[in-house]
């Protein structure tokens, strides 16, 4: 397993749309494997290719609570097929905006069809933190941050912050 090097806004790549995973295979098993190394070492509670860099539909994630036992799951094309009418807001962060938070609200439920590290189909049904990961997560593949969901003055005054990071360490 390997630590992959998250990227972080202003990086236009988290703003495109991942492909769909042809084939489950071993090379996708390995980056389902060095996802999760990536998102544990972070730390984080999900993750989605695209945030190493990788434009595929996969993601990964792990909700349990600190000190229980983990519990990580592997997303392969997930897509929501359903989700509430009720909705419910946390404070998300994203490990491609660091030590940024901010509260978001969401459906409550979401069923989400996926495709399994043995290439079988599947479907969940989610609420909670869960839903909302998923929904967070599945958001990255579609190219859409946990920014877009906030107004434009809260939306503009990260980026403005991230892009004068960004040019900082380019020119640094």
């Amino acid at each position: 397993m390997t630590i992959r090097r998250i990227i972080v806004i202003p990086d236009p790549r988290l703003k495109q749309p991942s492909a769909p995973v042809e084939a489950v295979t071993d090379e996708i098993r390995q980056l389902a494997d060095d996802m999760l190394e990536t998102m544990y070492d972070a730390p984080g509670i999900g993750l989605a290719a695209v945030q190493i860099g990788v434009m595929k539909r996969i993601l990964v994630l792990d909700v349990s609570r600190e000190g229980e036992d983990k519990r990580p799951m592997v997303f392969i094309n997930p897509q929501i097929v359903w989700s509430s009418e009720e909705t419910s807001t946390y404070e998300e962060g994203c490990l491609s905006i660091p030590e940024y938070y901010e509260e978001v609200e969401r459906p409550a439920r979401v069923r989400v069809r996926y495709v399994d590290l043995d290439g079988k189909a599947q479907e969940i049904e989610a609420d909670g933190l869960l839903a909302t990961c998923l929904q967070h997560e599945i958001d990255h593949l579609d190219g859409i941050l946990f920014l877009d969901h906030l107004s434009k003055l809260k939306r503009d005054r990260v980026m403005k912050k991230f892009s004068k990071v960004a040019r900082r360490e380019a020119a640094g």
